[in-house]
């Protein structure tokens, strides 16, 4: 390797879209898998209610709560070196899961994935956005985007498939082969690059404050539902996860080296990218999360029939989240990170009014594949955009914030939008208590589209501004190659 970045056309771009993506579906698809082994796990282990949410809890909390480190890590000592290590470290806990003697350990081994998670995650962007060059970069992440979802989208198939096969250890054990060709391949054509301008020394404060106040707000959102809103483990965790927050604000505006360099949300393109995100991930998190159940209970649909419904989508965003990523490129992102909430915002108010006796192909299928249409305009730009409104040598903090947005805003969305929408006290398996409130929290979500449209009209701009890249190098103990080392880490939203 010569040091060059890559090109999407070329075979030494594809291997590093290949490893980022099989690198980053470990994590998103483990999400998804464990729900559907829940039950022969809780048979076989003997766990009881609160054992089964803890396998789910233990893993979204410490991926949550160390996520903003793990994109840190990788600016300090090199993406590739930390994103191999969060693809071997997931690999081992992926293993300890699935010789589980116990619902203990297997909590602590969930646990132990989230923290490889953390590591691989903000890594498998920020490598993209590091290794290829500026005119393919969108095109790139829109790759990423379409085939990454198809692996979440997939989740669930392969989780009952190896359930029904076997035995749900199975679907702990199949992460290692996919974790060793991972780790092959990124070995041999994943560039390594970093932040020349960061230090090896870590922000041992920013990351305990960081840690106490993202898991403060993940457990206790969690909890909300279940406990109540009065509960007070509810109100002392989101105390706590509050004043974890603003200590690590302090932290890092006092920092000489910070894991979060808060500077970086002067940029405008920036700081209204992750806004949109919020929004717009907030109300994705209440659609994947109700749409299912309301296709089962509300509409009778069979468990398959509801848990393909959204697979046109992913169709979508497979075949064209590239050439959206490319367009955005072309144009702007401002464009289709505005047209694309908007339609789905059109989606779901056509979702909410899906009911008892609805028909597949009249009633769901014309929404998803508007939604999916939504989708493909609004998420490889909307990345794009929150990796590239910073200097290449942000990339990795930059990806870390952007999905630490992301999981916030789908962990409020799980644990508020029903509240909100009317549930209060009631059952999601009554069909009667649930219809209004799918109702409501869909037509809730389409107005956080509409508002997350409306804000990147504002705050994103035409073009982002040009910069001086860092250039990729092998040699993960050599100083990267950069030509100008005076230039502004931070690059001006105009």
């Amino acid at each position: 390797m010569d040091g060059s970045l890559v090109r999407y056309s070329t075979s030494a771009g594809r291997w590093v879209l290949l490893a980022t993506v099989l690198g980053s579906s470990l994590a998103f698809i483990d999400s998804t898998v464990v729900n559907i082994a829940l039950p022969e796990i809780g048979r076989d282990l003997g766990a009881d209610a609160a054992g089964l949410q803890w396998t789910i809890n233990g893993y979204a909390l410490s991926l949550a709560a160390l996520i903003l480190l793990g994109g840190s890590l990788g600016d300090r000592f090199g993406r590739k070196r930390i994103f191999m290590l969060g693809v071997a470290w997931f690999a081992v806990a992926s293993l300890l899961c699935g010789l589980s003697p116990n619902v203990g350990w297997l909590i602590a081994a969930r646990i132990l994935q989230g923290i490889g998670g953390a590591l691989l995650t903000p890594g498998s962007l920020a490598i993209l956005e590091a290794s290829f060059d500026r005119e393919d970069r969108s095109k790139a992440i829109g790759a990423w985007s379409g085939l990454s979802g198809v692996g979440g989208a997939l989740g669930p198939f392969i989780g009952g498939w190896l359930v029904g096969i076997g035995d749900w250890r199975y679907i702990f054990f199949i992460n290692v082969p996919v974790a060793v060709v991972v780790l092959l391949v990124a070995a041999r054509h994943v560039p390594e690059s970093r932040n020349p301008q960061a230090t090896g020394r870590i922000d041992v404060t920013g990351v305990l404050t960081g840690a106490i106040g993202l898991a403060g707000l993940t457990y206790g959102f969690t909890a909300w539902p279940m406990r109540g809103a009065g509960d007070p483990v509810v109100l002392g965790t989101l105390a706590l996860g509050v004043a974890g927050l603003l200590a690590f604000v302090l932290a890092e505006r006092r920092s000489r080296q910070p894991m979060m360099p808060l500077p970086i949300f002067r940029n405008k393109a920036f700081s209204g990218a992750n806004l949109v995100t919020f929004l717009v991930y907030g109300a994705n998190g209440g659609v994947f999360f109700l749409f299912v159940i309301n296709l089962q209970v509300v509409a009778d649909f069979s468990p398959l029939l509801a848990g393909t419904a959204l697979l046109p989508s992913t169709v979508l965003m497979l075949l064209f989240s590239a050439r959206s990523g490319a367009l955005g490129q072309r144009i702007g992102p401002r464009i289709p990170m505005t047209v694309g909430p908007l339609v789905c915002a059109v989606a779901l108010m056509m979702m909410s009014r899906i009911g008892a006796g609805a028909d597949y192909w009249t009633g769901v299928l014309p929404s998803v594949i508007v939604f999916g249409v939504g989708l493909t305009l609004l998420v490889a730009p909307l990345t794009s955009t929150a990796l590239g409104a910073l200097d290449d040598a942000y990339a990795g903090i930059a990806s870390g914030v952007n999905n630490a947005v992301a999981r916030a805003a789908g962990l409020l969305a799980v644990a508020v939008l029903p509240l909100a929408a009317g549930l209060g006290g009631g059952s999601l398996t009554d069909a009667a208590q649930l219809s209004p409130v799918y109702r409501n929290t869909m037509m809730i979500c389409a107005a956080l589209m509409v508002a997350g449209g409306v804000l990147a009209w504002f705050l994103i701009p035409n073009r982002l501004p040009a910069h001086t890249p860092v250039k990729s190098f092998c040699d993960p103990g050599a100083p990267p190659v950069h030509p100008s080392r005076t230039a502004p880490p931070v690059r001006s939203g105009r």
